[in-house]
C-alpha cells in the first residue's frame, strides 16, 4: 500500500477528526437552516462564514461555497455566476472547511426549497450514493479508484452523471497539503477510515442543475447506523 499517501501529522487524533467531523455537520445544518428563497447567493457565502467563525472554528483550507439553482453545476474551483437568487422551487448546496483546532473538517450536503421533484430526487441521491460508495468500501476494501469507477456507474444508472472534477481528497490534522495532494480516485489501494474525504457531486445529463454530498470516509458506526 502507498502509505506516504495516508500519512498524518503530529497532531492527528481519532477523537480531533471526529469533533472537526462532528462541528462541521453541525455548521452546515446552522447555514442550511438559515438560506431563504429570496437570498442571494453571495449573502449565503457570507451566512456559511459567519455560522463557522460563531463556532469558534477558523475557515480553513478552501473557501466557504453555498451555490443556488443553476450554479450548482459550476466546477468548484471556477467561481459561481454573481448575483442567483434563491427561487421558491429551488436547490442549493453547502460545502465547507472548517478548522477546528488542529483538525481539518470537511463537509457538503444539498437541500431543495419548495416542490421540485427532479431536485428533490438529485439531493436524495447524491447523499445515497455516497452511502452506496462508501458501503462498498466497507465491505469489499476496493480500491479508491475503484470506488469512483462504482460511483460513476451507479450514477448513471440514477440517471445521473457523476463529476469526475471532484475526485476526493484526504483529510487529517491541518494541513493534509503537506502530507499528500492527490485523488482518491486515483489512489490504487484501499483508503483507511479517517484519512480520506469521499466527494459526490451529481449532474443533471441536460446541465441544468446539480447535488452534492461529501463527508468523511467512515465505518457505519460512525455515522449512527447498524453494521451491515
Amino acid at each position: 500500500m502507498d502509505n506516504l499517501a495516508e500519512r498524518v501529522g503530529p497532531a492527528f487524533s481519532v477523537d480531533g477528526m471526529l469533533w472537526a467531523r462532528k462541528e462541521t455537520r453541525r455548521a452546515i445544518a446552522a447555514i442550511a437552516a438559515q438560506v431563504r428563497p429570496g437570498m442571494v447567493e453571495e449573502d449565503a457565502v457570507d451566512l456559511a462564514r459567519r455560522v463557522i467563525q460563531a463556532q469558534g472554528h477558523a475557515l480553513s483550507w478552501h473557501p466557504a461555497r453555498v451555490r443556488f439553482g443553476p450554479n450548482t453545476i459550476v466546477p468548484m474551483k471556477r467561481a459561481s455566476t454573481p448575483g442567483v437568487v434563491l427561487q421558491e422551487n429551488d436547490i442549493f448546496f453547502i460545502d465547507i472547511a472548517p478548522r477546528v483546532d488542529d483538525w481539518e473538517g470537511d463537509g457538503g450536503a444539498s437541500f431543495v426549497v419548495g416542490s421540485h421533484p427532479a431536485y428533490a430526487r438529485c439531493a436524495r441521491d447524491a447523499e445515497r450514493l455516497f452511502h452506496e460508495v462508501r458501503k462498498l468500501w466497507q465491505t469489499r476494501r476496493p480500491s479508491g479508484a475503484a470506488l469512483y469507477e462504482f460511483a460513476a456507474a451507479r450514477a448513471c444508472a440514477m440517471g445521473w452523471e457523476l463529476n469526475f472534477d471532484l475526485p476526493g481528497h484526504r483529510v487529517s490534522d491541518f494541513p493534509h497539503a503537506a502530507i499528500h495532494t492527490g485523488a482518491l480516485a486515483s489512489y490504487e489501494a484501499t483508503p483507511s477510515a479517517m484519512r480520506w474525504i469521499l466527494e459526490i457531486h451529481l449532474l443533471d445529463p441536460t446541465r441544468r442543475f446539480g447535488a452534492f454530498f461529501e463527508d468523511m470516509l467512515l465505518d457505519d458506526g460512525d455515522y449512527g447506523m447498524p453494521a451491515p
